[in-house]
């Protein structure tokens, strides 16, 4: 992939790298459900602490980075390569959005990418180093730690410069899900539902329409970054290592599909390709299928 082509943000990035860490190390999780809800967080999803009411302490058995500590002047310049990347990725998906939306008569409010170390906070809440890249409906904006590309090679295996950008693209693809008002409208429906297996439902939905809005932005961009075969297999292989089925079986020993918050490893693939292949956001409409089909 070569990105270099890709248009950059135009400012588009907040670097906070270096800016210091949160009091008592972030978002405290504890047990069984908490290390899934981690898990699936730590892969492709909104702020996490809006799940887990926030709190204090570090989360059990991780160690922070020590990133946090460095000297305000020893903190990366903004133009380090993962600085470049992250500008250059949001930039292009921001560019692609847009022009749909202007296309559809709409107008679309860019994403904003938070690029940290340690810990931050978001407007919905805390941030620490044992979250993945996360959306923030409620200011708007994509926050990712220096650290994750690093532990997405480490923990999944897998990796490359399209894998993160699948990574990147499925957050925009929740500011994209909030400009259009579906955010809202899942809200709503998880709200009103009848049991937790119901509520989980519509996660699943949106989490995979965000899957196949990442393969959109792809299609759109394959000419212009070069994109090769074997880059796309570093998405797909990214996408099935965080489906649910895969987390589960790794953390639980088991596979419980009504718990599932995002999707199986296949179905995270198949709408990621839908998307890829179609390049047509019209094709991502995980809501009009019945859920036994998605």
């Amino acid at each position: 992939m070569d990105w270099n082509n890709l248009p950059g943000s135009g400012g588009g990035v907040e670097d906070r790298r270096g800016a210091g860490g949160l009091p008592g190390g972030g978002i405290a999780v504890g047990g069984i459900g908490g290390l899934i809800i981690a898990l699936i967080a730590m892969f492709f999803g909104i702020d996490p602490s809006v799940i887990l009411g926030g709190g204090g302490g570090a989360v059990p058995g991780q160690s922070a980075p020590s990133q946090s500590s460095v000297p305000q002047s020893d903190r990366p310049p903004a133009s380090d390569e993962s600085y470049q990347f992250v500008d250059k990725i949001l930039g292009s998906t921001n560019q692609v959005w847009g022009s749909v939306f202007q296309q559809a008569g709409r107008t679309y409010t860019p994403a904003t990418l938070v690029l940290y170390s340690q810990g931050t906070q978001s407007g919905c809440g805390a941030a620490s180093s044992a979250v993945g890249p996360f959306y923030c409906p409620l200011d708007n904006k994509v926050y990712i730690d220096t650290s994750f590309f690093a532990t997405m090679q480490q923990r999944l295996g897998g990796g490359g410069d399209f894998a993160y950008s699948y990574v990147i693209a499925h957050e925009v693809g929740h500011h994209v899900q909030n400009e259009l008002g579906i955010a809202d409208q899942v809200e709503r429906k998880q709200r009103a539902a009848r049991s937790e297996a119901e509520a989980n439902s519509y996660g699943v939905r949106m989490e995979l329409q965000a899957d196949c809005f990442a393969g959109v932005w792809g299609n759109s961009v394959q000419t212009q970054a070069s994109l090769t075969q074997a880059d796309v297999q570093e998405a797909v292989n990214t996408a099935q290592a965080i489906g649910d089925d895969n987390l589960q079986r790794q953390s639980r020993g088991r596979v419980v599909p009504d718990s599932f918050t995002h999707g199986s490893s296949e179905q995270r693939v198949n709408w990621f390709m839908r998307g890829f292949k179609s390049g047509n956001p019209n094709q991502c409409d995980t809501f009009g299928v019945p859920y036994a089909q998605l």
